[in-house]
């Protein structure tokens, strides 16, 4: 069973999208329950994300790519 990993909802607008900036694990990485994976901005305001369980990361969207809130970015197993 796999954990989805989403962009966070970091506006109250329904439809708004984001940048992943930087990720911090590569794909295929072992990591920790709350360690952080990834930041991301929207409309100039920075978050991590962090892992919201311990496995293994298989990334779903590259560095830079414009992404909606709430999509998934990242599964882990």
């Amino acid at each position: 069973m796999s954990t989805e990993v989403r962009f966070p909802k970091m506006t109250d607008a329904g439809d708004s999208s984001g940048v992943l900036a930087t990720w911090y694990v590569e794909d295929g990485e072992q990591v920790a329950a709350g360690q952080v994976l990834a930041d991301v901005a929207v409309e100039k305001v920075d978050a991590e994300v962090t892992a919201p369980v311990a496995g293994t990361v298989t990334r779903s969207v590259a560095e830079e790519a414009e992404v909606a809130e709430g999509a998934v970015i990242a599964t882990i197993a």
